[in-house]
């Protein structure tokens, strides 16, 4: 029982717990840039390029698959039929979801970093008097009376 109790403490404690609240969030927020870049970035970028194909079609074939085939209409035809390809435009679109992802954690950082220095900088209240300063008013106080 000493066991489970050790590690319910530990799970509970605010560091595991915020971590765990990260990991969820961050989870989210990668599908929410992999979707900007697959629906909106990519097919841009597809309509600028020679073929107009979706970007991540892009692909050059080393060798033809099981059927003998030298065309292939998507990435998916050509894995499917086993060829050996090399898949440029799918890297390309990870590379691009990397750099937003890692731009936008810099960006959080950062302003994380700004608050910790106001903070910082706020200058500390004064302390009440010390103790021997308190007896000095104490019997300046009797003094006047």
């Amino acid at each position: 029982m000493s066991f489970f109790k050790d590690f319910r403490e530990f799970a509970m404690r605010g560091n595991v717990m915020d971590l765990a609240v990260g990991v969820i969030i961050g989870a989210a927020f990668g599908k929410i840039v992999s979707a900007l870049v697959d629906d909106i970035i990519m097919p841009l970028v597809g309509l600028i390029t020679p073929s107009g194909k979706k970007f991540t079609d892009q692909f050059m074939v080393l060798q033809s698959g099981k059927s003998g085939a030298e065309g292939y209409s998507s990435l998916g035809a050509a894995k499917a039929d086993g060829a050996n390809i090399f898949a440029y435009g799918d890297f390309i679109q990870t590379v691009v979801d990397f750099m937003i992802i890692a731009f936008c954690i810099f960006l959080i950082i950062r302003l994380m970093n700004r608050l910790m220095k106001k903070k910082e900088a706020e200058p500390a209240a004064p302390a009440g008097p010390s103790s021997t300063d308190q007896l000095l008013m104490e019997i300046r106080d009797e003094l006047k009376k």
